[in-house]
């Protein structure tokens, strides 16, 4: 990948927090990350992850910032009104999202896929729009927030898959298990996924579904590799397997 991009080199408020959050998770987790020329060293891009803890937003982001990147997450638009954390997650450029109409859900991701691109910035959102309820921690059916933010701005989407944090913070629990210490954690990025033939379609149904589609199916891929093991033929989707869907908001 080359040296680090112009945005981690430039002081920042992510130093002090790199120099804070680094050396704990470093004491939990051992991160290896393959495919890591696979990030851009500069420009916008929307990193998709697979998601089954409460830790693996800390493994992603430690992940991302040794690759040379500054780590971006999309948080609910109330967290940032909230004192000192609201003040943290502004001047760090996350990125607010709100439940809003349709119409006003499009013009959001209009102006966010802009903002990426004019910064040249990347964000990291999670497909599955909260920790998968797939009872063997499989990527389950994914939400059309990363997709439409990529596509939007014509913006690199990458899918990630990591494996090993379970073993650190399972799913739903809120302990962290401290032994034995530095638990290996793999991590593996991969190609754009091809979104080409969809250019300039991002408001239709059918392509956004399309569009998720492809982008769970390599978040899928490269947990199998990871894994070595092969993933169900039917993914999970908690409204036909009678579980109310819960947590992370997604645009």
């Amino acid at each position: 990948m080359g040296s680090s991009s112009p945005e981690k080199s430039r002081p920042s408020l992510f130093w002090p927090l790199a120099a804070l959050v680094i050396p704990a998770v470093s004491l939990l987790a051992k991160i290896h990350v393959t495919g890591r020329e696979k990030l851009p060293r500069d420009g916008a891009f929307v990193l998709a992850p697979n998601h089954y803890s409460e830790f693996d937003p800390l493994i992603v982001a430690v992940a991302v910032w040794r690759l040379g990147r500054a780590p971006r997450f999309m948080a609910k638009d109330s967290l940032f009104r909230v004192p000192v954390l609201g003040w943290l997650l502004r001047k760090t450029g996350m990125i607010p999202v709100a439940r809003t109409s349709s119409a006003s859900a499009a013009k959001q991701t209009m102006r966010q896929s802009k903002e990426l691109v004019e910064h040249g910035r990347g964000v990291i959102v999670y497909p599955e729009g909260t920790l998968t309820r797939d009872p063997e921690l499989w990527p389950m059916r994914g939400k059309s927030g990363a997709v439409r933010l990529a596509l939007a701005g014509d913006i690199p989407l990458i899918p990630m898959a990591q494996w090993g944090t379970q073993e650190i913070m399972g799913r739903y629990q809120k302990k962290l298990s401290i032994w034995p210490p530095r638990k290996p954690v793999q991590v593996i990025i991969g190609d754009p996924v091809d979104l080409s033939d969809l250019k300039g379609r991002g408001s239709e149904q059918a392509v956004l579904n399309e569009a998720t589609t492809r982008l769970m199916n390599a978040i899928t891929v490269l947990l199998e590799e990871l894994r070595d093991a092969k993933a169900p033929a039917e993914r999970w989707n908690p409204a036909t397997h009678g579980q109310k869907e819960t947590g992370r908001l997604e645009p």
